[in-house]
């Protein structure tokens, strides 16, 4: 009797369950690694977001020229140099109340310097996109206006296609926040 409790019956096959427990696995493996990456993807996304947002938000603002006042100062020895850079930013919108060799006794190095009180940062953040390289200096002034001081190494300002270039990555910044 023991035997015929051993036997199966004709067409009956035992299971064996570890294929199946291997192939379940490695759907279970796949699902995480899927999900690892989904989740990942979206961490970078965010933080590539946040990153554009802050940057947006500490570049200067596309502001209207006629709404920023300068006072265009030379501190180089080539006479007229300021008055020559005057005219340039008042044939871009800019309002220019004064053109004069800088007085203020403070060497300048480089192509130039921007002078600005609290009231005056995000116009100079603005003027600095057309005197790349120039140096800022915040003074105590309560007036808005910027001083545009025109160093020995100057060679020119930014054209309206570089100003435009270095407004158009912070605008897309700014949409995308």
């Amino acid at each position: 009797m023991s035997e015929s409790t051993d036997r199966r019956p004709a067409g009956v096959r035992r299971r064996r369950p570890l294929p199946a427990l291997i192939f379940l696995l490695v759907l279970a493996l796949a699902a995480v690694f899927v999900w690892w990456n989904v989740i990942s993807d979206e961490h970078a996304r965010d933080e590539a977001q946040a990153a554009a947002c802050s940057s947006a938000s500490a570049a200067p603002a596309a502001l209207d020229p006629a709404s920023v006042t300068l006072r265009v100062l030379n501190a180089t020895d080539v006479p007229g140099k300021a008055n020559e850079v005057a005219q340039t930013l008042t044939s871009r919108g800019f309002v220019v109340d004064e053109v004069a060799n800088d007085s203020s006794g403070a060497e300048v190095a480089g192509v130039g310097e921007l002078r600005f009180g609290p009231r005056g940062r995000g116009a100079a953040g603005y003027v600095a996109l057309f005197l790349p390289g120039a140096t800022t200096r915040p003074d105590t002034r309560a007036d808005a206006r910027v001083d545009l001081v025109i160093g020995p190494d100057f060679n020119g300002l930014a054209t309206q296609e570089q100003v435009a270039a270095a407004l158009a990555p912070i605008a897309s910044a700014e949409n995308a926040c």
